[in-house]
Order: structure tokens, then sequence, then C-alpha cells
């Protein structure tokens, strides 16, 4: 394997969800950075012996990206181990500016995200014929990381779709109420915490009921909602896909 920087997305929290290309590098890496409250250690539990294995939650951009940066020029390959998948709030951007104006070669390896994780453990699909057929994953405005005004809450409700909710637990009474604009106060919520972790919890309530269960359940830190028509009981459905419909043709089932 090439020296270089592997961004790699460790999914939710079970190493099962690792994709196999990410297993494959792991086993082979000599560094792992890794944000360490948020990525368990059953994940390293098939690296290298030598693997050196570094946590990055105390540390700042200044101190990670030298670092990676002159492990490379060692000829070492390096992992920067990010929860869920890379696209979504994984703060790679900068990092792989830096790395690429040192001319430092780098890959990304996609993981599973946490929404996609928790709708497989309570069977659902979120986009229903007919009902919805549109997923939005978006978070709330915190001192970190301010929303584009364009995309607050409270606009994004508005089109009724199933919505993932990233970071909120700390806002959810606002959240609750910008949602309850838009959506029935019956709209299902999964209230997910840890997703993929040994103390995995996974709450559906109604829309009204999110913040209190929240509450009670004291779920402050890796909390994500799911708030979405889709998660009415399967048998509440009566609609069905056209795609396996016998009155349905297309180029490999014709008439």
């Amino acid at each position: 394997m090439k020296s270089g920087v592997y961004f790699i997305g460790a999914g939710p929290g079970d190493p099962d969800l690792l994709t196999v290309k990410a297993y494959k590098i792991l086993q082979q890496a000599d560094v792992i950075l890794y944000a360490d409250s948020l990525v368990p250690k059953q994940i390293f539990k098939d690296v290298k012996p030598t693997a050196e294995l570094i946590p990055t939650g105390n540390k700042t951009l200044e101190i990670i990206v030298p670092l990676m940066i002159e492990k490379v020029k060692q000829n070492l390959t390096v992992v920067r181990l990010q929860s869920g998948d890379l696209c979504l709030y994984s703060a790679i951007y900068e990092q792989m500016i830096q790395l690429a104006e040192a001319d430092i070669p780098f890959e990304l390896i996609p993981g599973i995200s946490a929404y996609q994780a928790a709708a497989a453990k309570i069977s659902a699909e979120l986009t229903i014929p007919e009902l919805v057929q549109t997923i939005i994953l978006t978070r709330v405005s915190g001192s970190a990381s301010p929303m584009p005004e364009k995309e607050e809450l409270k606009g994004l409700a508005s089109h009724q779709a199933s919505l993932c909710l990233y970071l909120a637990a700390r806002h959810v009474h606002k959240a609750q109420k910008d949602l309850l604009e838009y959506y029935s106060a019956d709209t299902p919520v999964a209230v997910c915490y840890r997703v993929g972790w040994e103390d995995e919890k996974i709450l559906i309530v109604p829309l009204t009921q999110m913040a209190k269960a929240t509450e009670e359940n004291n779920l402050i830190r890796t909390t994500m909602y799911i708030i979405s028509p889709a998660l009415k009981k399967l048998s509440d459905y009566e609609f069905r896909s056209k795609l396996y419909h016998p009155s349905h043709q297309h180029l490999f089932r014709p008439k």
C-alpha cells in the first residue's frame, strides 16, 4: 500500500459496518489518528501490533495536519479515522487543503452514516412511494458551526420530507418547536443515541415527545433524530412501488 493519508469513515460505531476496503487499510496502517470520543476501541481489534494509535480529541488542526505530513514523509501509511461518513460533518475539507498544499497524497474511503444504520435497525425505508421521496440531512446552528440562514431548520421542515437531524440534542426544544410548524404532532421521530455502540438506544416517539424523550433519557451527546411519516407502522401503508408491479414495463421486463 502506498504511503499517504487515507481518510476513512468508521461508520457509526459497529466495527462490522466498516467497508471491506476500510478494514483492509486499517489492517496495514502504520499510524492511525482517530477521534477518540466518537470511534470505539473495537474498531482497532485487527490493526498491526506495531500500529501507532493517536487520539485527536484534545488536538487542534495545527497539531494534527503537520503530524500526518511528518509521518507520510517518513514513508508511513497514515489513516485519519473519522466517525460516520466523511461527507457529513467530518471537518476534513480544511485538512485536505493543507495536505494538497504540502503535496501529500490522500484518498477518501466512505463509511456508513448514523442515519443509515439507524434506519436499518428500526426496519425503515425513508422513501415510501406517494408518501415521501426526499431525505434531508441537516443539523441545527451551533457556536462552532453556524447554519447558513437559507438552511435554517424551519425552512427545511416546510418540505415535510424524511428529515435526519444531527447535532441537535442540546437544542431539542427549539428544534421540536420549529418542526411542529410543518409536521403533524403525531409524526414519528426516531431518537437515536450512539447508534452501533454497545449502549445504543433508539426510541420512537411522536414529534410532541421528542424533547421529553431526550431529556428523560439524558441523551445529551451523539444523538441523531429521524423525523418522517415513513416511520409509521408497516401495516399503515397502502402504497406500492411501481418498480416491481406486474403492470410496469421496462428494458429488462418488456411487455
